[in-house]
């Protein structure tokens, strides 16, 4: 085990042995460069990857808030999500970089710390009153390896199974409570001419496979294990890894057959209108949605396979840090104490779809029955994982999209796809 995988490994039992309680307890200038850290004097250059509509809508209210405030400019720049995802290492590694991103805390943050392109945050925490009120599990979550504070959390949200409320009652189906529940439930769908699961696998967002590797692990073999797993403690073609695929292949027959040829905007249209009956996604989704569905929108718990495993749910947290490269530290600072604000994530949270909830233990949610019914979901949870690449890297999420979208491809060759998983994770984690 090399000193780099042990040191990450410790980062990751730490934060994931945090309690569900205890974790969740500027003019606008929108341009098409990437920003620039280089002149001292200039706007901070703040990278975006909410694109989604209200999402980027939410984003330049924001900033707008921020400049009123007669606070330092910020310049907004939008990128489309899977183009900021893949760009992100370039644009940490660039000789100008942009001065804050929007992204995860967690593994996903420490491997980029680690490479020393993270401002560290310890003054922006220890200067900001409201950072000094999240929770320790929070604070861990946003602390590199080396023990520095690195991210600046604001929202979280919830993974489940979305459907349509309307649809369910016009097709008479209900929320299944058990795995077989749902296997009943995806068949009277597929009866009707209905695609029971929507996927969105397809195009540039081949990840969204990965929550239900996610999803069928924590349920059969536990959240720990998981998380080890990602770490590189377990191989990918143990026998514990091939029962979630056994698992897989019995509700592979009810995926959409397009589930790995459309992105997860084009699944999620297809989930609002009616041609598919569910699908495993983060609420983030719903940013798209058109603001008359979201009274309709309702999801249940991924179904519990095993009972005696403890329950965990996926509730990813973002937020933002900020280039170690920056020429604007001071500046980068006072925004970053902002964004940590109740105001700010009421801000964002009103502008956009508003079915995230805020980090700030005082910022108010939107109070919905979706967002009332998130909160408990994860409140309930007795452990909380974030998501496949959160929880690992960046850089271990392609050999995740490989290997899922083959086996859905070709599920009888689960054991080669198993054997060559393993062998690119290993490249990924002796790097």
């Amino acid at each position: 085990m090399t000193n780099h995988q042990t040191s990450r490994r410790r980062f990751l039992a730490g934060i994931g042995a945090a309690g569900t309680s205890a974790l969740l307890a500027g003019c606008v200038t929108d341009t098409s460069s990437s920003g620039s850290s280089s002149d001292k004097g200039g706007p901070v250059a703040l990278q975006s990857n909410l694109s989604a509509p209200q999402a980027k809508a939410a984003m330049e209210d924001l900033v707008s808030a921020y400049g009123k405030k007669g606070s330092k400019r910020v310049s907004l720049n939008t990128v489309a999500a899977e183009t900021f995802r893949t760009q992100l290492p370039t644009y940490l590694t660039s000789s100008n970089p942009p001065d804050v991103y929007t992204w995860y805390p967690g593994s996903v943050a420490d491997a980029y710390a680690k490479k020393n392109l993270l401002l560290e945050l310890d003054d922006v925490w220890a200067e900001s009153p409201d950072l000094k009120q999240y929770s320790k599990a929070l604070q861990s979550l946003c602390t590199a390896s080396s023990g520095k504070k690195v991210f600046v959390p604001t929202t979280y949200y919830w993974w489940g199974m979305f459907y349509r409320k309307s649809n369910f009652e016009k097709w008479g189906v209900s929320e299944p409570q058990s795995w077989d529940d749902f296997l009943d439930m995806c068949d009277k769908l597929k009866t009707k001419g209905i695609s029971p699961i929507g996927l969105g696998a397809g195009g540039n967002t081949p990840w969204v496979a990965s929550a239900w590797f996610d999803y069928l692990n924590i349920r059969i073999n536990g959240a720990t294990y998981h998380r080890e797993l990602l770490a590189g403690r377990h191989r990918f073609d143990d026998p514990e890894v091939r029962k979630v695929f056994d698992r897989w292949r019995e509700v592979l027959p009810f995926f959409d057959p397009d589930g790995t040829a459309v992105a997860f905007q084009d699944a999620s249209t297809s989930l609002l209108n009616g041609r598919s009956g569910t699908m495993l996604i983060g609420t983030f989704f719903a940013d798209a949605a058109p603001k008359d569905a979201l009274d309709d929108i309702d999801f249940f718990r991924f179904p519990i396979i095993d009972p005696k495993v403890p329950v965990a749910e996926e509730a990813p947290t973002d937020g933002y840090f900020a280039t170690a490269r920056t020429g604007r530290k001071d500046d980068v600072g006072a925004l970053l104490q902002y964004l940590a604000t109740p105001e700010a994530q009421e801000i964002y949270l009103k502008g956009s779809s508003g079915t995230a909830l805020p980090c700030h233990p005082k910022a108010k949610d939107t109070g919905t029955a979706l967002v009332k019914k998130g909160r408990k979901h994860v409140a309930e949870a007795a452990e909380i994982t974030q998501f496949f690449n959160r929880d690992s890297s960046d850089a271990l999420q392609p050999s995740a999209d490989n290997a899922l979208t083959k086996f859905i491809a070709r599920p009888k060759d689960i054991g080669s796809i198993l054997t060559d998983w393993q062998r690119d994770a290993e490249k990924i984690w002796q790097a």
